[in-house]
């Protein structure tokens, strides 16, 4: 099993098995600091200046609508074996992610069609960040 611990201030990805942990990363936890500093910035905003701001993310971060396949753990992107509008089965490999110079592939959730790829080869992911979206 995989748990992700905060101890102050930072944060580990530990993996346990047979009695056994082993810490697969460490990282600064400065993630509850940046969503407090955005969100009362856009409800504090008129109606027509929410508006305007909100599309300017949205093509930026958007996600096709869908069930979003997810980084299992930190690592870099060595393969895509999938192509957006490809029919694919659960448990089929949609990437190749290496990680502590290991190969790992990323499987599909579900049966359905890649509505879209988020990542590219060669990019570097966080747990939990979107792959890849199946609609």
């Amino acid at each position: 099993m995989k748990y992700k611990i905060t101890l102050k201030g930072k944060t580990y990805e530990v993996q346990v098995e047979k009695g056994e942990a082993m810490v697969l990363a460490e990282y600064a936890a400065n993630a509850p600091v940046a969503p407090a500093a955005p969100a009362p910035a856009p409800a504090a905003a008129p109606a027509p200046a929410a508006a305007a701001p909100a599309p300017a993310p949205a093509p930026a971060g958007a996600l096709a609508a869908g069930e979003v396949v997810k980084s299992p753990m930190p690592g870099n992107i060595l393969k895509i074996n999938v192509s957006q509008g490809q029919q694919v089965k659960e448990g089929d490999v949609l990437l190749i992610l290496e990680a502590m110079k290991m190969e790992n592939e990323v499987v599909s959730t579900k049966t359905g069609t890649v509505a879209q790829i988020v990542v590219s080869k060669g990019a570097v992911v966080e747990t939990g960040a979107p792959l890849v979206v199946i609609a």
